[in-house]
């Protein structure tokens, strides 16, 4: 199982909107050569295919994320 220390700080996709205080999301994060799925809360919702930045591990395979955008010639 992933710890949070391995996951704060990542950039995933979401694959499925969140609902801000309505209801998580889905973000899909690479790890460890491969990709695992967690719960994304957010503040206020986001759609699906958003970029986002995970920026607090809940434990359960759910998170925190904030909306995020690649800084200019780094993507």
């Amino acid at each position: 199982m992933t710890s949070g220390a391995s996951v704060v700080g990542r950039i995933g996709e979401l694959i499925h909107p969140t609902r801000g205080e309505n209801g998580p999301g889905e973000v899909r994060l690479s790890i460890r050569g491969g990709t695992e799925i967690y719960l994304a809360h957010s503040r206020e919702p986001l759609s699906a295919g958003t970029r986002v930045l995970v920026v607090e591990w809940r434990g359960a395979r759910a998170v925190d994320v904030v909306p995020w955008t690649d800084l200019p010639g780094t993507h």
